[in-house]
């Protein structure tokens, strides 16, 4: 009778190298790992957002720690996603794209915002219609 070998030892015995996985992976032994590379990818993609949006808050000049910046949307109608939502990540360039609708504003002045304290300047609604309708544009073309 033959003796049966493993498919490893049989390979090695016929002299070729292979690389198998002792056991197939499964997503709780890597968990972990994955968790820290999602939580790795957003914060590159919120430093190259802060980055892209000028670095500061653009109604008070704050900069101090990323952490207290966050991305107001201008219109929320023209809202696709949120930037930070739920883990998921996109292309930069989906981002980007998203990023052209929102400005940069620390979370104090992102605050008031929302309560309807403070009022984005003029030149800013202005200013970011312009763009949009840039970015629009260059899009269709």
């Amino acid at each position: 009778m033959v003796e049966q070998l493993p498919v490893a030892q049989f390979c090695c015995f016929l002299g070729y190298i292979i690389t198998t996985m002792a056991d197939k992976r499964k997503y709780a032994d890597r968990r972990e790992e994955l968790i820290r590379a999602v939580a790795k990818r957003r914060r590159k993609l919120k430093s190259m957002a802060i980055e892209y949006k000028g670095g500061k808050c653009q109604l008070c000049g704050y900069s101090k720690y990323q952490g207290a910046l966050d991305l107001h949307h201008i219109n929320p109608k023209e809202k696709d996603f949120g930037i930070g939502d739920k883990g998921y990540t996109r292309s930069w360039d989906k981002i980007r794209a998203e990023l052209d609708k929102c400005i940069l504003v620390c979370a104090t002045c992102h605050r008031e915002v929302e309560a309807g304290i403070t009022q984005l300047p003029e030149g800013i609604r202005e200013r970011k219609r312009g763009e949009l309708l840039e970015a629009q544009t260059s899009r269709r073309g």
